[in-house]
This record gives C-alpha cells, sequence and structure tokens, in this order.
C-alpha cells in the first residue's frame, strides 16, 4: 500500500526478547556427555550466531497465526488433519492469549528445531566444500577435525529429531523430516549435477530451493498446524507459499552478495561459490549473454584462469546483476503476496519489512 517501510513494525526488535532465551537454551540443549561434540556445536552457536533469521521467522509467523481463526474445512480428508489440538480456553489460539501459551512454547522450540537443522547443514556443508571459514569464524572441522564435524552436526540432527518428537504432532514430524531429505538431496544435486545441468536457470532455482527455500517453507507450514491450523487451511498454506519465495529471495540475495559484497561483510569467504565450480544467477545470466562462459560453466571453472574470465564478463554485463535482482524481486513480491491473505497484525507487518530487509541488504 501507500505504507513507507520503514513505519513498519521492526522484526528483529519485534522478537529479539523471546529469541534472548533462546541461545542459553540451544547451547543447553546441545550439552553432552561428548564434550568434543558439545565444544564444537557450541562453536556454532556462539559464534556471532548470524542473524538468527530463520528462528526470527518462525517467532513472527507464529504470532501472524495467532491472529487468524482456523477455518472448518469440510469432511475428513487428510487436508483437514494436522492441526494441534489446542488445550486452552475457547479451544483457539489468539493474539490473546498465545503469547505465553504452550503452543507459544511449541512453536519456539521449532524454531530451536530449525536452527539446529540449518546449523549441522553448514556444518556437513563445510566439510564437503572444504570451506576455511563460516560466519566469519574458523569453520567446525578446521578448528576439530573433518571427522568430529560430521559427528558434531549428527548429533545435532539427533538432537533436533529429540525436540521434534516431544511436539507430539505427527504431521509436523512429516514435514520437518521432508525438509531434511531437501537438504541432502540440494547437496547430492549439488556435487552431481551435469555439465548441461549446471547451465540452467531451473536447475540452480530446484537447488536454492532445495538447500535453503525447503527448511523455511516447511517450518512456516508446520508453525501454523502447531497454532491449530489444519494441513490444508488458508493459513497453513499461505504459511507455506511465504516461506518458500523469501526462501529463494534470500538465496538469489546471497549469490549476488557473493559478487558485490567482499569476504570481509559477509562472512563467507567472497566468491566462494565460484570456487567451488557453482553457477549462480548472476554468472548463469551472463552466460545467457557471453557465450564463451558457457563452456567454463560447464566444466565448474576448473582451468586457471576461469574464474577471472567469469568476472570481467560479470561486471561487463550491463544485463546480468539487474536480471539477478529481478528475480529475487519477483520471489519476494511473491512472499508479500502471501503474507497479505493473512490477517492485519503487527507481526505480518514485521514479516513484510523483513522481506524487503532480506533483497535490500548489504552482507
Amino acid at each position: 500500500g501507500k505504507k513507507k517501510i520503514e513505519t513498519l513494525p521492526d522484526p528483529f526488535s519485534m522478537v529479539e526478547k523471546e529469541l534472548q532465551p533462546f541461545s542459553d537454551s540451544i547451547k543447553e540443549l546441545v550439552s553432552t556427555d561428548q564434550p568434543i561434540l558439545s565444544m564444537a556445536a557450541k562453536h556454532f552457536f556462539e559464534k556471532r550466531h548470524g542473524k538468527r533469521f530463520r528462528p526470527t521467522i518462525v517467532q513472527l509467523i507464529a504470532k501472524a497465526v495467532a491472529a487468524c481463526v482456523p477455518e472448518d474445512i469440510e469432511g475428513d480428508r487428510w487436508e483437514n488433519s494436522g492441526a494441534s489440538k489446542i488445550g486452552m480456553e475457547g479451544g483457539k489460539v489468539t493474539s490473546g492469549n498465545h503469547q505465553g501459551s504452550e503452543v507459544w512454547r511449541k512453536q519456539a522450540q521449532l524454531g530451536q528445531i530449525v536452527e539446529m537443522i540449518h546449523v549441522a547443514s553448514l556444518i556437513h556443508d563445510d566439510v564437503l566444500d572444504e570451506a576455511d571459514t563460516r560466519r566469519g569464524g574458523e569453520a567446525v572441522h578446521k578448528l576439530y577435525s573433518n571427522k568430529v564435524a560430521v559427528l558434531a552436526g549428527d548429533y545435532l540432527l539427533a538432537r533436533a529429531s529429540v525436540l521434534l518428537a516431544r511436539l507430539e504432532n505427527t504431521a509436523v514430524v512429516q514435514i520437518m523430516a521432508t525438509a531434511l531429505e531437501s537438504l541432502v538431496a540440494g547437496e547430492i544435486m549439488q556435487l552431481k549435477s551435469s555439465p548441461d545441468e549446471l547451465l540452467q536457470m531451473e536447475s540452480y532455482l530446484r537447488k536454492s530451493y532445495y538447500k535453503t527455500a525447503s527448511l523455511i517453507c516447511y517450518a512456516c507450514r508446520s508453525v501454523a498446524l502447531l497454532g491449530g491450523h489444519a494441513y490444508g487451511s488458508t493459513v497453513a498454506t499461505a504459511c507455506e507459499e511465504f516461506g518458500f519465495h523469501m526462501g529463494l529471495a534470500f538465496q538469489i540475495q546471497d549469490d549476488i552478495l557473493d559478487f558485490t559484497a567482499a569476504a570481509s561483510i559477509l562472512g563467507k569467504p567472497a566468491l566462494a561459490d565460484m570456487s567451488l565450480g557453482l553457477s549462480t544467477a548472476p554468472i548463469l545470466y551472463a552466460a545467457q549473454e557471453f557465450p564463451h562462459l558457457r563452456p567454463l560453466v560447464k566444466r565448474r571453472f576448473k582451468e586457471k584462469g576461469d574464474k577471472q574470465t567469469a568476472l570481467e564478463a560479470l561486471y561487463k554485463s550491463d544485463t546480468a546483476m539487474d536480471k539477478a535482482k529481478d528475480l529475487a524481486q519477483f520471489h519476494a513480491q511473491k512472499a508479500v503476496d502471501a503474507l497479505l491473505r493473512l490477517p492485519p497484525s503487527d507481526a505480518r507487518d514485521a514479516l513484510l519489512r523483513l522481506t524487503y530487509v532480506v533483497i535490500t541488504r548489504k552482507k
């Protein structure tokens, strides 16, 4: 609408207090009889723990769905199932009774589970990619060893599975298990793409979905189910669509920043993805414009001078960066459209603002 984006509630400060206990409880959750594993896992959470982007989304979605009245879907099809039983007065979650309730606690727990799965995937990712830095700190496997890093990731996933089961909602367990499966599928795609697939925008987007968007969109739908909304409800579907497009916009913006920000700002080694031979949106658009880049993409920039050539072409191109930015913008707009299907609330508006932050951020 006509509202200025800066007038919307700040997404991070809105849930900051709720996420405060988060870092403490995460450390508690990963304390274990295996000191080396807890050290490796904690190292990650204490290390400038990123922006807590995922838990922030989960908390805000939880607040936004509390403002929605659950709909009654006719019939007993599977779409009508999956909602957690709400043991509160009136049997419904409202903005008034949400904060501090059992539902709220389980949704916050889901935020922790999502962050644990995400971090486990990063630790494993770094081993596969042989990265040296992560979030501006040393990568886990550099500090310890590959074996410990693999185990620390497995351990986090095991802890996350236990916590997930404790939510006592089998539909949510199924959804989040699918998210885990997607993360693995994304890693395999990354390692195994054929030379032709490396040039296709579609397989780049599919990989981005598997590796980034899937966890966010499944978490968003799960939050709605924990809040008493059925699987097939308008609310749960809008939440998932928001997460899907938000995740893609986030990833595309990350890929743009790989080229526009120096390593020092972003906390990932700049051009990390190119040294892995990954062709991301900016390079793929440049390759559409400059045919001489295509063989480089297909051979994953393996030969000497390949990266330099690709970079020069990208900076020479008038359109590649803009097209990549348009793609991120397209998904951000779709995310906003999904949010606008939810009833107005401060949390919903904070999510609108967060979407804007995601595609305008510089780091």
